[in-house]
C-alpha cells in the first residue's frame, strides 16, 4: 500500500512539474538576460586535444570581465607547461613561461 501511494505521489509531482514548467523559449530569454547583465565570470575545466594519435590534457581557467577583457590560463597536465592568453584595452598577448627543463 505504501509503495502505491509513493508511486502515485511521484507521478503527480512529475505531472504538476510538467504542467507549470517553462518552455525552451522562456529559458533562452532568461539565460540571455542573465548573460547580458553579467559584469564578469570565471570558468574552470579540463580540455582534451586529440591530434592523430597524440592526446594532450590541459587544466583551463578563464576569467572574463565586461568590455571584452579576459585572461585564459592553459596548463598542460603532463609537463606543467603553462600558457596565458590575455586581452585588454591595449591588445591581445600570448605569454609562455620559460621552461626549466633541459633539452
Amino acid at each position: 500500500m505504501k509503495k502505491k501511494i509513493l508511486l502515485l505521489l511521484l507521478v503527480m509531482s512529475f505531472l504538476l512539474t510538467g504542467c507549470f514548467g517553462k518552455d525552451s523559449k522562456d529559458i533562452v530569454k532568461e539565460l540571455d538576460k542573465k548573460y547580458n547583465d553579467l559584469k564578469s565570470y570565471k570558468l574552470t575545466g579540463d580540455l582534451e586535444i586529440i591530434n592523430n594519435d597524440d592526446v594532450y590534457n590541459y587544466n583551463v581557467e578563464v576569467v572574463y570581465q565586461k568590455k571584452d577583457k579576459f585572461n585564459v590560463n592553459l596548463k598542460n597536465k603532463a609537463n606543467n607547461h603553462e600558457q596565458i592568453i590575455l586581452k585588454n584595452e591595449e591588445g591581445v598577448y600570448v605569454m609562455t613561461h620559460k621552461s626549466t627543463q633541459l633539452l
